[in-house]
């Protein structure tokens, strides 16, 4: 048994895949078929680690298991919110439910992300780029431009130099320096898969990035706790489990303040109030509205759609600003590396002309 569970705690799927497999099961579960013999259904058209994720729910849906506690076993496809989600959604007897309401969260997450990942291509392919070019720059044009120099035996200033020491470091020294490269390469990956929330914190005390990734903290806190509600989880557990999802140590003290005062009597508006610097006043005045109506899942569900709203608004900008400043920095690299190389040129000639 040990075995087993070291074996699913490893098993990984994409987030399309396991919004296909939520999809399709509360397709079957809507449809009124048992929930054993739509996940027997499912494992005989699925593959890979889809059907290794299925054929263990299977077993132990047949010793009695509950869905929850089956894909409890799977951490890397499945976190605390999905898993309390479907354990109060069994209690109640609303499987079919919250599992409709898990692929709609989904859905939504990959859509957030998708939105994400577009605004920082454009300017990953122009760095890119970049470097491909300086690259060539260094392994070919310089060697034969510093050869030239050489045996004319120019006198050279001190950017020339530095360019050809470089050029001349990147070819003697080639695959030292490119395994060293590789190496923190794989470094800040492995960083960024075990370590992603403090590796992200990083990134989250930075001017520029830092109310981007606040926004997209409260989009995501938003759209959990909405879920969390309206699945009939305890508030308090709610905001226990959404702390978790957030990069911002504010919005985390805040999480926790809010909980803390529940606990005491009070309400998750008052909480915020208290922490105005890291929610925005019209976040805690929905919030209210949603307490008074005793409508507060629906008044999350709100809050996170203005809040991605306001999310690709954002990335719009900081994308449509990044483009010129890259463009403008990367046209003045290469033109400072042009110079170094015309410079000499320019002086030789200048020479053979006074002679």
């Amino acid at each position: 048994m040990k075995m087993k569970k070291m074996k699913t705690e490893k098993i990984s799927i994409s987030n399309n895949e396991k919004l296909t497999l939520i999809s399709n099961l509360s397709t079957l579960l809507y449809a009124g078929i048992p929930i054993l013999e739509s996940v027997e259904s499912l494992s005989e058209e699925s593959k890979g680690n889809v059907k290794k994720l299925l054929e263990v729910v299977k077993d132990d849906l047949v010793q009695g298991k509950n869905l929850s506690n089956s894909f409890a076993k799977f951490p890397q496809i499945f976190n605390k919110i999905n898993i309390n989600i479907l354990k109060s959604s069994e209690e109640s007897g609303t499987l079919e439910i919250a599992l409709n309401d898990l692929k709609t969260s989904i859905r939504r997450d990959i859509e957030f992300t998708d939105k994400i990942k577009s605004a920082l291509l454009y300017p990953a392919v122009l760095l890119v780029v970049f470097f491909s070019v300086l690259l060539v720059v260094l392994f070919v044009a310089i060697p034969k431009i510093a050869s030239v120099f050489k045996n004319l035996r120019v006198t050279l200033p001190l950017p020339t130099k530095i360019l050809i020491f470089v050029s001349h470091s990147l070819t003697t020294y080639t695959i030292p320096i490119f395994a060293t490269l590789l190496g923190l390469i794989l470094l800040i990956i492995w960083l960024y898969k075990t370590k992603r929330k403090s590796f992200l914190k990083i990134f989250s005390s930075l001017p520029f990035l830092s109310n981007i990734i606040r926004e997209i903290d409260l989009t995501r806190f938003s759209r959990n706790l909405a879920l969390l509600l309206n699945s009939g989880v305890p508030i308090t557990t709610a905001l226990e489990l959404t702390q978790d999802v957030v990069m911002s140590k504010d919005i985390g003290e805040a999480i926790i303040h809010s909980k803390n005062l529940i606990l005491s009597g009070g309400k998750l508006s008052e909480g915020f109030k208290k922490t105005k610097k890291a929610i925005p006043g019209i976040m805690i005045k929905i919030m209210e509205a949603g307490e008074k109506s005793g409508t507060l899942d629906k008044s999350m569900q709100d809050i996170a759609d203005y809040m991605d709203y306001n999310v690709s608004n954002s990335l719009k900008t900081a994308t449509t600003l990044l483009e010129p400043v890259i463009l403008v920095l990367v046209g003045v690299f290469i033109g400072g590396i042009m110079l170094s190389i015309i410079a000499p040129i320019y002086n030789l000639i200048g020479q053979i002309g006074s002679r």
